[in-house]
């Protein structure tokens, strides 16, 4: 099945009439340069924003013209004050309060500041879109909601009842994750009116995984050795009570994380343990639709997934970042098991070789 914009809109946000859409996009300014899929990007949301008018009257929605503002130049850092729309200066913050529909498409990650928005205006719902692709139309963006929904309905009892969790990875590396003290969610894709102002008002499209923060305490037992890979060069992650304490190998990639990391203990927390669930999700080397498609975890800001570090933790603003590593079959490095472990000792096998055990 493939993507219709109309059937878009109503499985996602469910409009109602005299609501309010706007599309919102980031713009390269300075030493934040421009690239060719960051145009693209650009011209995609000016293609659905035409669509969205078109359709419009079906739901008798107002649509704001296209809002930019200038770059942030980090992943879920905050997003400026002011903007523009129209080639006129306005207030970000205004247009942003004054919708309960965004669609967010920017090269810099917004969820984190925009699910803040969207957990304090209780009509306002976030379709985030950081990264986003033209052939996500025809993949991850075409989804079967309904589907996701139950997977969803499906793991989060399970991830809730866990204490931990074992990774086993196709390099050969292994890695204990403690869950025992934060909620787990379900990012499903469905921001229908009634969820406003509520943990899932905000929602990063293509959709579908589910998640929780570890336990982010000095007292934390998550451990182990997590396996990545920049380029051609394979690293190591040490990790002990849920920090990154050394980072193993060699390579220009792997050094730019190492002083990152060492510089900056905000980059040293395992923020994210989750599970893509969108079975149209393809492994492209874009994170955006690559971690809906099987076993990640994410490293630094975890505050807009219910976790404790925010931007206060970092060095600077402009230092934020929540970054996923993915390990999805068709990734260099793969999850072959994934044990959720219960209080009583018990274990439960969610992913084998990659895919998830339905």
């Amino acid at each position: 099945m493939g993507f219709e914009m109309e059937t878009f809109i109503d499985d996602i946000f469910a409009p109602t009439e005299g609501e309010v859409l706007t599309v919102i996009i980031d713009i390269p300014h300075g030493k934040i340069t421009d690239n060719q899929e960051w145009k693209a990007r650009r011209r995609m949301a000016e293609e659905w924003l035409n669509k969205i008018k078109m359709i419009a009257s079906k739901w008798k929605l107002n649509v704001n013209p296209l809002v930019t503002y200038r770059a942030s130049g980090g992943n879920n850092a905050d997003i400026p004050d002011t903007g523009c729309m129209l080639k006129k200066e306005i207030s970000l913050k205004d247009i942003i309060e004054a919708s309960t529909m965004i669609i967010s498409m920017p090269e810099y990650s917004a969820t984190a500041p925009l699910y803040e928005y969207s957990r304090r205006l209780k009509k306002l719902r976030v379709a985030s879109m950081p990264g986003t692709a033209k052939f996500m139309e025809e993949t991850g963006l075409a989804a079967d909601y309904i589907k996701i929904h139950k997977r969803c309905q499906y793991l989060v009892p399970i991830f809730k009842r866990a204490s931990g969790a074992e990774v086993r990875f196709s390099s050969g590396h292994f890695c204990y994750f403690d869950l025992s003290t934060n909620e787990a969610y379900g990012e499903d894709g469905i921001l229908h009116p009634e969820r406003g102002g509520t943990e899932y008002s905000c929602s990063n499209l293509p959709a579908g995984e589910v998640y929780i923060v570890p336990n982010e305490s000095q007292e934390s037992h998550t451990h182990g050795e997590l396996p990545f890979r920049p380029g051609n060069e394979v690293g190591v992650f040490t990790i002990a009570s849920n920090r990154i304490v050394e980072v193993k190998g060699h390579g220009l990639e792997i050094e730019s994380f190492r002083q990152r990391i060492l510089g900056d203990k905000a980059w040293q927390n395992i923020a994210e343990f989750a599970i893509g669930i969108n079975d149209r999700a393809t492994i492209t080397g874009n994170v955006l639709q690559d971690e809906k498609a099987g076993f990640h975890w994410a490293l630094g800001r975890s505050d807009h997934l219910g976790g404790t570090i925010g931007i206060k933790n970092f060095n600077s603003p402009e230092n934020v970042v929540h970054h996923d590593i993915v390990y999805a079959r068709g990734n260099p490095i793969v999850c072959t098991s994934l044990d959720m472990v219960f209080p009583d000792g018990s274990k439960k096998q969610l992913i084998k070789d990659g895919l998830l055990i339905e």
